[in-house]
C-alpha cells in the first residue's frame, strides 16, 4: 500500500476542502483560460455531479464568457431546450415542459428536477443578451437519434418548401423497415449487407451542397448539419455495434468532437464551450486500459486536435451514497445504494485523506506523483452495486486523465421529473 499511502499524503497537501461554490473560484479561475471546459461525472443518477457542475457552467458563463454547453444528450432534445433557453419556443411555458423532449429511454439522464435550475437560469441569463449569437446555447453530442434527426431533417425541409425534402423522405424510407429498431438494423447492415449508407450519403451531400438555402432562422444550418452528421453516424454505429463494439465506441466519440467542433465553428474562433459528459468520455482514454483496447474518447480527441493547453478537464467521483440506474438496458429506474468505494481505489484513498468534499488540481507540482495507476469508479446507467468490484473500476493514472478533480464524499440519488417507477433497492 506503499502507493496510497504516498497519495493519500499528497491530497493531504495538495487538496482544497469545499462547502460551497465559493470555495470553487480558484478552479474555477484556472479552467476559464481554456477553450473547452470538460465537467465529468461518475454516475448518470448522481444529484450532486449535477447540482456542482451547474454551480460552475454558471460562473464561466457569466464570469468568463463561455458561449455555450453541450452534454451527452441527443441532438434533437436537447435543441428543443436550446431554443427555449433562447427565447424560441413559445409553446414551452418552462423549463420543465421543455425537458419532456428528452423522452427516450434513460430519459433521467436530462429531464430531473436538478437541470429545472439551470435551464431556468439561461432561460433568465440569455433575456438579457442584446444580439441572438450573444444568447448560450445548450446542445446534445450524442449518436443515437438517428430516427428523430431523420424526421427533424424532413419536417425542416417541408417547412421551407426545399426540393431536397424527396431525397430526405427517400433515405428515411430506407430505415422504415427496422420500426426504429436500433438492433434490427444493425444485423441486416452488418450480418447481411442491407444498409441504407449509400442513400444516407446522397443525403448528406445534397445538405452540404445547399446549407446556405437553410437560414430561415438563426440556427438553421447548424441544425440541419448536425441532424446529418447523426443520420451518417448513427448508420455507422449501429451497423458497428453488432459485430465491433470498440468500434462503435470510437465512432460514437468521434462523432462527439465532431458535433463540438460543429457547434464552435457556428459561434466563431473565439467561441469557448462547456461539455457536459460521463468521466468516461471526458478524462483522457490514453491514461486508462481502454487504450490497449484501441478505445479513444472525447477527452483524449479533443486534446490532440485543440491541444492539451486548450482543453480543461475536471473529473467527478464519490466515495458513498445513492444514485438513479437501472438493471438492465431499458428497464424502469430504481434508486440504489452507491457501497463504499473498494479498498486502494481512488475514491478510497481520497476518503482517506479526509472524509468530505474536496478538490485537487494536478500541476507541475504534483503531477508526477499522481501518474501512479489506480482503480477509479465509473457508474453507467446500467448498475450492479453488489457486482461493482468486479467491472466498475478503471485503473487510471489520474493527473494524465484529467487536470483537476472533484470528489463528493456522499452523494445522493437526482430527481428525476418522472417518478412514476421509481422503486428503492
Amino acid at each position: 500500500m506503499i502507493g496510497t499511502d504516498l497519495y493519500v499524503e499528497q491530497i493531504e497537501k495538495d487538496a482544497v476542502r469545499f462547502t460551497d461554490e465559493s470555495h470553487l473560484k480558484p478552479l474555477i479561475q484556472t479552467a476559464s483560460s481554456a477553450k473547452y471546459v470538460l465537467l465529468g461525472e461518475a454516475s448518470h443518477g448522481t444529484s450532486e455531479f449535477y447540482t456542482v457542475r451547474s454551480a460552475i457552467t454558471k460562473q464561466l458563463i457569466e464570469k468568463h464568457g463561455f458561449s455555450f454547453i453541450a452534454v451527452e444528450g441527443d441532438w434533437p432534445s436537447c435543441y428543443e431546450v436550446n431554443r427555449y433557453v433562447k427565447g424560441n419556443a413559445p409553446e414551452y411555458k418552462n423549463a420543465i415542459e421543455a425537458l419532456q423532449a428528452f423522452n427516450r429511454w434513460p430519459s433521467w439522464m436530462w429531464a430531473n428536477e436538478e437541470i429545472v435550475g439551470l435551464i431556468d437560469w439561461l432561460y433568465t441569463y440569455n433575456q438579457k443578451q442584446t444580439t441572438e449569437h450573444k444568447k448560450v446555447g445548450f446542445y446534445g453530442m450524442d449518436v443515437y437519434s438517428l430516427w428523430e434527426s431523420m424526421e427533424a431533417i424532413i419536417q425542416y425541409l417541408a417547412k421551407i418548401q426545399s426540393p431536397d425534402v424527396e431525397k430526405a423522405k427517400q433515405a428515411f424510407a430506407c430505415f422504415e423497415p427496422f420500426h426504429r429498431k436500433a438492433e434490427m438494423y444493425g444485423v441486416s447492415a452488418a450480418l447481411y449487407g442491407e444498409n441504407c449508407m449509400e442513400e444516407v450519403v446522397a443525403l448528406l451531400q445534397t445538405i452540404q451542397q445547399n446549407k446556405h438555402a437553410y437560414n430561415s432562422d438563426s440556427e438553421a444550418s447548424l441544425n440541419m448539419q448536425i441532424n446529418a452528421l447523426v443520420t451518417a453516424n448513427a448508420e455507422a454505429y449501429y451497423q458497428a455495434m453488432v459485430t465491433h463494439d470498440d468500434k462503435s465506441w470510437n465512432i460514437r466519440d468521434r462523432h462527439m468532437v465532431e458535433a463540438l467542433d460543429s457547434i464552435g465553428h457556428y459561434y466563431g474562433a473565439e467561441a469557448k464551450g462547456i461539455v457536459w459528459e460521463h468521466n468516461t468520455h471526458i478524462g483522457d482514454a490514453r491514461a486508462t486500459d481502454m487504450a490497449r483496447q484501441g478505445l479513444e474518447n472525447v477527452g483524449q480527441l479533443s486534446r490532440e486536435k485543440y491541444g492539451q493547453e486548450h482543453i480543461y478537464s475536471i473529473g467527478f467521483g464519490t466515495h458513498h451514497g445513492t444514485v438513479i440506474a437501472a438493471r438492465s438496458w431499458g428497464d424502469p429506474l430504481e434508486k440504489m445504494i452507491v457501497p463504499k468505494a473498494k479498498r486502494g481505489s481512488w475514491e478510497d484513498t481520497l476518503h482517506q485523506a479526509g472524509a468530505f468534499n474536496k478538490y485537487i488540481m494536478f500541476t507541475e507540482e504534483n503531477r508526477e506523483v499522481f501518474q501512479r495507476t489506480i482503480g477509479h469508479r465509473a457508474i453507467g446507467v446500467v448498475y450492479h452495486p453488489e457486482m461493482e468490484h468486479l467491472g466498475n473500476y478503471v485503473p487510471s493514472r489520474l493527473s494524465d486523465r484529467y487536470n483537476a478533480f472533484i470528489h463528493i464524499e456522499e452523494t445522493n440519488a437526482l430527481s428525476p421529473l418522472s417518478m412514476q417507477e421509481l422503486t428503492v433497492t
